[in-house]
């Protein structure tokens, strides 16, 4: 018999709900909701004065990924417990192809990363490097084995860059089969030219990373990409939105009925451009891609969340440590890995930042760190809400917990990587018992299931997940 558990005289948040209810949990489902629902339970979880929510999804994340000559510090067996700490019960990471080589190939190699070792549920996004006309088909192999995004790159030439060609036949693709376009949106030609100048004239510091990226690229690539989803018919997803200019090329191309949708992440929210100023080579812990942008940007991307003209947020999770790491790029801010840690953190802060300082509802936190990816990237209603039928990921979150972000504390860090971005943040709201799939991964703060994820194979777009 399948094991039950109780979530009793709890306050039931979801994208649209808000009321107080008991949650009965029988196998890896939700059984019934109800006021003092009567029924046997192996276990009863108190949730008096706590917040019963989904399990939060973040859909960007690169977990053991080779970049810059190393490779991300968290793999799919810290990530994914770190992210189940912070109240994210599944992710969505990034299978990388390889130049040259079969799309197929390296679901098969990201496959062989995860598996046994996840903590929480995964699906992948599929990185395009190139794509032959003749090797389009591969695309369609992959919608059916529940990989229904791509990703493409504006930037990194030489290496991840793609040009307006591959851009469009790669879109015309994803359109044709019903899945979905996530793109880095940067002038990524343009942007190198502007690095070189800046080596040239010798300029070797972290703070040069973002002085060589302009947000007029950044709104530039949007631009593009969205003219280009336009003329293809391809949804699209724009990934770590992070300048008003970028947003308003968003806004634009939605006012004239483009299927187009935007991401941001928790770093463009509550940080700008003054971390790169701090001493020595500190900045490096923020070097990053977009770059963090200069006072201002942020208020105008916590307006776009407000009245949804950004759709979700997610963290671009992708750990270096300072140490041995981000010291590659100690004489040349070329070298610096691109990347930050944020998994943990992501719930947290957009709880303390959205609900508790009054910029988001209840319902719109729900459904920025959850609810938006399920229904975007095809793992709604399964994923992303508490309906009967639905998985069981759920959280006890209290919103009244104070902690504060700590790289020392193991409370509040469990990601594989020697600094927090939000280092001495002061949070209010805390994921206090996480459930995947009707098991306790994490019980009031602590990890008491290790392992037991699986790849979740997502529907097209516009198609439910049962």
């Amino acid at each position: 018999m399948d094991s039950s558990i109780l979530i009793k005289g709890g306050r039931v948040v979801t994208a649209v709900d808000d009321y107080h209810a008991d949650v009965w949990v029988r196998g890896e489902a939700v059984a019934a909701i109800g006021r003092d629902l009567d029924v046997r339970a192996d276990r009863v979880i108190d949730a008096t004065g706590k917040l019963v929510i989904p399990g939060g999804i973040d859909p960007h994340t690169h977990l053991d990924m080779p970049f810059g000559g190393t490779t991300s510090a968290d793999d799919f067996e810290s990530g994914t417990i770190a992210a189940a700490h912070g109240g994210t019960t599944t992710l969505i990471d990034f299978a990388v192809q390889t130049k040259g080589e079969s799309t197929l190939a390296a679901l098969d190699a990201w496959h062989a990363k995860a598996e046994g070792k996840a903590t929480i549920d995964y699906g992948f996004h599929m990185i395009v490097t190139d794509m032959a006309k003749e090797r389009l088909p591969e695309m369609t192999r992959l919608r059916d084995l529940g990989v229904t995004s791509y990703k493409l790159f504006m930037a990194y030439p030489g290496v991840l860059y793609v040009d307006d060609g591959v851009l469009y036949r790669t879109f015309r693709k994803a359109g044709e089969d019903g899945t979905r376009i996530c793109m880095h949106a940067e002038n990524g030609i343009v942007i190198d030219e502007i690095v070189r100048e800046a080596y040239e004239a010798g300029h070797r510091e972290p703070r040069w990373h973002a002085l060589t990226r302009p947000t007029r690229m950044e709104a530039e690539g949007v631009h593009r990409a969205i003219a280009i989803a336009e003329v293809a018919g391809a949804p699209l997803y724009i990934v770590h939105l992070s300048s008003r200019e970028a947003l308003e090329q968003v806004r634009l191309g939605r006012a004239r009925g483009v299927d187009v949708q935007a991401e941001t992440c928790p770093q463009y929210l509550f940080l700008d451009d003054s971390v790169y100023e701090r001493p020595g080579f500190e900045g490096a812990k923020f070097v990053m891609t977009p770059a963090i942008r200069p006072p201002g940007h942020q208020a105008a991307l916590w307006q776009g969340l407000r009245f949804g003209d950004l759709a979700a947020v997610a963290t671009d999770h992708c750990p270096f440590c300072f140490a041995g790491q981000k010291e590659l790029g100690a004489e040349d801010f070329r070298k610096i890995p691109n990347g930050a840690p944020g998994v943990e953190n992501r719930m947290s802060l957009m709880f303390h930042g959205g609900v508790v300082e009054k910029r988001i509802s209840l319902n719109r936190f729900v459904e920025l760190t959850s609810t938006a990816a399920a229904k975007t990237f095809g793992l709604f209603p399964k994923k992303g809400t508490i309906a009967v039928g639905s998985d069981a990921d759920i959280v006890v979150f209290d919103p009244d917990r104070r902690r504060t972000i700590r790289a020392s504390d193991p409370a509040t860090h469990h990601m594989r990587v020697d600094y927090s971005t939000y280092e001495g943040f002061e949070i209010q709201g805390w994921s206090e018992t996480v459930l995947s799939r009707g098991k306790v991964v994490v019980d009031r703060g602590s990890l008491v299931t290790r392992g037991g994820g699986r790849f979740v194979r997502r529907a097209g777009v516009g198609e439910l997940l049962r």
